[in-house]
């Protein structure tokens, strides 16, 4: 953010740039809960590409984020009733933000988590809410992609092997009540990698930049990782 400043950007488009770095950080603990040197490495390269490429839409990366936490349920219990109608209501901005592919992320988590016989199970009329609301017409054009993003997420697809590649999880969830499921945190990485994909193929990428960030992380990790 103070870079941003410095180089003559408006408190908002700094905030912007600041925010990137956030969200990269926070959707990288949910991608490699074991790591949090991932999340540390992403920070700055998803605020380099927000600087760069300009700032991302924070409300199709908090649909992002919000979908990839419930699908590796690091975090609390089975989703509630309210936790279903946030995620609904954040597909629809990032939608009506004209953030199609992001908006889908919602839905697509949920769809993934209803297929865990876990206690933490999603349900099928809770992923088809999020899914609808994820195709309401756009109210406005969404930001397109940028260089710096499409070259992160190109990276993080480069790796794409290594980021799905099977990986013992450790980490318990926040309250210390079961230990994280490592078929969880590797469908998250799924859904990171296709949404990235997706993303490319549909020139929505600037507001995919701290998902690319986070998800070129955790592969660099692996990869620095795999001899030891």
């Amino acid at each position: 953010m103070l870079a941003a400043r410095l180089s003559g950007r408006a408190w908002g488009a700094a905030l912007g740039v600041g925010a990137a770095g956030f969200l990269a950080w926070s959707t990288a603990r949910e991608l490699d809960p074991d790591h949090p040197d991932t999340a540390n490495a992403a920070l700055p390269l998803a605020a380099l590409a927000a600087l760069l490429g300009g700032e991302p839409d924070l409300r199709a990366e908090f649909a992002v984020l919000s979908g990839l936490r419930l699908l590796s349920a690091t975090v609390g219990p089975p989703p509630s009733p309210l936790d279903v109608a946030a995620l609904a209501g954040q597909a629809a901005l990032a939608a009506r933000a004209g953030e199609r592919v992001a908006a889908l992320v919602p839905g697509a988590a949920l769809a993934l988590s209803a297929q865990q016989a876990d206690g933490v199970q999603a349900s099928w009329p809770a992923a088809g809410l999020a899914g609808a609301a994820a195709l309401l017409p756009a109210g406005q054009r969404g930001q397109g992609r940028s260089l710096p993003a499409d070259l992160l997420a190109l990276a993080a697809l480069g790796l794409v092997g290594v980021l799905l590649a099977p990986e013992e999880v450790r980490s318990r969830s926040d309250d210390a009540s079961r230990r994280v499921s490592a078929e969880r945190v590797r469908l998250a990485r799924l859904l990171a990698a296709g949404t990235l994909g997706a993303g490319l193929l549909g020139r929505q990428t600037r507001s995919l930049t701290s998902l690319a960030a986070a998800a070129l992380s955790v592969g660099l990790r692996r990869v620095l990782n795999r001899g030891k």
